[in-house]
């Protein structure tokens, strides 16, 4: 199973923290580690437990934000960062950039706007421990404000989809050339109907099966699944 990544939500203000840590809770492939409500306990979680990022405040209680961009990189360098601020002060903002920030979000908040960018930086993370060589448009996405969407749907399946579980299903329907319905494959797997039948209905928008209607013996239509063929 893939690790997660592993939060650090540093905010003076506890009802904002909680919102973040009730943001992560919705996307897959995320874990909250823990919360600091001043610069010197985020200084103390950074230097123990090493998060792989920290969601950062600016404005903290006898410091700034800015200021724990020197201990990440002293005591955790690779540890990244996301500020979400209010602040929006040129100096700050260039701090930020040169420090090599992934991102920067301007408070008020939205979901969509936290998910977005939570989600483009997981498919950088991605990028950045593959093995090899990396190809030229992957190399480029690293550097856009967006990543791309074939990019993100290649390395983030959308949650309740577990890439062992969808490797699992397609190995299976390989092997059955007449298809399958989604009632079968679960009994197959081991999983319900209504669960196979979502991984199969995934696999259709990913165009790695194909779908047709066929008619069984009392005439009732049944929905076969069949690997795409290349």
């Amino acid at each position: 199973m893939t690790k997660q990544i592993e939060i650090l939500i540093v905010e003076d203000d506890k009802r904002i923290s909680d919102i973040h840590r009730r943001f992560i809770e919705k996307l897959e492939g995320f874990k909250v580690i823990g919360s600091a409500f001043t610069g010197e306990e985020g200084e103390d979680w950074i230097i123990t437990y090493k998060p792989d990022l920290v969601l950062l405040d600016v404005y903290l209680p006898g410091t700034l934000g800015t200021d724990l961009l020197s201990v990440i990189q002293e005591h955790s360098p690779d540890t990244d960062i996301i500020f979400i601020t209010a602040a929006a002060e040129a100096d700050i903002v260039k701090k930020a950039f040169r420090s090599g920030v992934a991102d920067y979000i301007l408070k008020p908040l939205t979901f969509e706007k936290f998910k977005d960018s939570l989600l483009a930086y997981k498919t950088k993370r991605d990028i950045l421990t593959r093995e090899g060589n990396v190809q030229e448009e992957v190399i480029q996405s690293l550097w856009n404000n967006k990543v791309s969407t074939t990019l993100q749907t290649e390395s983030i399946p959308p949650k309740g989809i577990d890439p062992i579980t969808k490797e699992k299903v397609v190995n299976h329907i390989q092997t059955m050339r007449e298809g399958i319905t989604a009632e079968s494959l679960g009994l197959k797997v081991g999983v319900s109907r209504s669960t196979a039948r979502r991984y199969l209905e995934y696999l259709v928008s990913e165009k790695l099966v194909y779908a047709e209607l066929s008619y069984g013996t009392v005439g009732r239509p049944e929905r076969r699944y069949f690997i795409q063929s290349s």
